[in-house]
């Protein structure tokens, strides 16, 4: 069988052992994502505390959260998140959403929920391109600037977990892929295969 990261199983301790349960609890199966966050549960543990203040500063719903994460996730090639937040999003808004946002397609989407995927894709691409028309179209969008900065860091912070959880071998779990709806899987071309 194949290691589910590129790191060994980690030792077990208190906060180890409450992500694995808190997993086997809520989907039947362990995630890579904690098997890998298991070494440093602390800080995987103050990385969502983060996220979770930033969704309130700004104000986010469920399904603008996960149109900023999968915007973010099939822009940065993030397979895993691509999936997780896939199916969130199909069952915050609908599959015809998730896929789309997946896609590259927001047709679907309203106006503000526009600017954010534009938002999100663009920090993932290249923040050091963004411009202050950027942001005056999440001002249009009815975003204040404190919600702003608010779901920047959110995103930025969704980056930096991708990202850990991409250099260290976390693909997405089997079961996760296949829990997925069939516009889901067929949406997401990238990233690391499931494992």
């Amino acid at each position: 069988m194949s290691r589910p990261t590129f790191l060994d199983e980690p030792a077990e301790s208190a906060g180890q052992r409450k992500l694995y349960d808190d997993d086997l609890a809520g989907d039947g199966y362990v995630w890579n994502v904690s098997r890998l966050w298991g070494h440093q549960p602390e800080a995987r543990e103050g990385l969502v505390r983060l996220m979770g203040q930033a969704v309130r500063a700004a104000g986010l719903t469920d399904r603008q959260r996960g149109i900023l994460v999968a915007a973010m996730a099939s822009t940065l090639g993030d397979s895993y998140c691509s999936f997780a937040y896939g199916r969130n999003l199909t069952g915050w808004a609908d599959v015809t959403v998730a896929a789309g946002v997946l896609s590259g397609d927001d047709s679907v989407l309203d106006r503000d929920e526009q600017a954010l995927a534009r938002w999100a894709r663009q920090v993932a691409r290249d923040p050091n391109a963004t411009t202050a028309d950027d942001v005056q179209a999440l001002r249009d969008a009815g975003f204040t600037d404190a919600a702003i900065l608010a779901l920047t860091h959110f995103v930025a912070l969704r980056l930096a977990f991708a990202a850990v959880n991409d250099a260290l071998g976390a693909g997405p779990d089997k079961a996760l892929v296949e829990d997925v709806a069939p516009e889901v899987r067929a949406a997401v071309t990238w990233g690391r295969p499931a494992g």
